[in-house]
């Protein structure tokens, strides 16, 4: 399974953006399995809805519906690291969607993600020292 951003989501779908082709590349990864996060998805739908339409919205819900995007629920035990998570990097800032993919790789016992965040990615660490390993970077 490999994790996957908002900012990958959407250049994926949106000609317009910068990272579209290398997204369109990663396409083939998807036979691994690609897996988010609920924060990922509402931050995703809303920016598909803000830029591209609602039809983008929802095509992105039935992928997860169809099962083609895995939706990993954050376990209500795992939910007191966030706080932590996100004052250690305060200065980037971390919002949710990235705290829950930081808990998302620690549980997946990996650092594979597709994201064009490339900076915040570079800098977070899941298990508080194993690197990310971007496919998009």
């Amino acid at each position: 399974m490999i994790a996957v951003d908002t900012g990958f989501l959407f250049a994926l779908v949106d000609r317009r953006d910068r990272w579209h082709a290398r997204a369109l590349a990663q396409r083939s990864t998807a036979a691994e399995g690609w897996v988010t996060t609920w924060p990922v998805l509402a931050e995703a739908c809303h920016l598909f809805q803000r830029h591209l339409g609602s039809e983008f919205a929802a095509a992105l819900m039935e992928d997860v519906a169809d099962g083609g995007l895995r939706v990993w629920p954050l376990p209500p035990e795992r939910l007191a690291a966030i706080p932590g998570l996100m004052r250690q990097y305060a200065a980037l800032p971390m919002d949710l969607a990235d705290a829950s993919l930081v808990l998302l790789a620690e549980h997946l016992g990996h650092g594979r993600i597709l994201s064009t965040d490339c900076r915040d990615f570079g800098a977070y660490r899941w298990k508080q020292r194993e690197p990310f390993h971007n496919l998009l970077s």
